[in-house]
C-alpha cells in the first residue's frame, strides 16, 4: 500500500465513515498503457457501502466520491472505478 493508496482510504473514510470499503490498486494490469505510472498507484477498483449513499442515485454517489477524492484525480489516479453502495445493497 503505497501513499496514493492511504491518501485514498484517509478521505473516502473521512468523508463517508463506510462501513465497508475495498481498494484495489489495479495498476498493474495497465502497465504499457496510456496515464500508467512507474510504480503503480494509477488504476484504482473502490467498493464503498456507507449511508451517505441512501436514497442517491448511481451517479450521484460516484460524483460525492469523485469529489472526496478531486485531488488524486487530478494528479496520480488515471482510472477509478467506484462502486458505491447504501447499507443492505449488494
Amino acid at each position: 500500500m503505497g501513499a496514493i493508496f492511504e491518501a485514498i482510504q484517509t478521505k473516502l473514510t473521512a468523508a463517508f465513515s463506510p462501513s465497508r470499503l475495498e481498494i484495489q490498486d489495479d495498476s498493474s494490469r495497465h502497465a504499457g498503457h496510456s496515464g500508467a505510472r512507474e510504480g503503480g498507484e494509477s488504476h484504482f477498483n473502490i467498493v464503498i457501502e456507507a449511508e451517505a449513499f441512501q436514497g442517491a442515485a448511481k451517479v450521484a454517489r460516484q460524483r460525492m466520491v469523485y469529489k472526496a477524492l478531486a485531488e488524486e484525480l487530478a494528479g496520480p489516479v488515471h482510472a477509478l472505478s467506484v462502486k458505491a453502495l447504501a447499507p443492505g445493497e449488494a
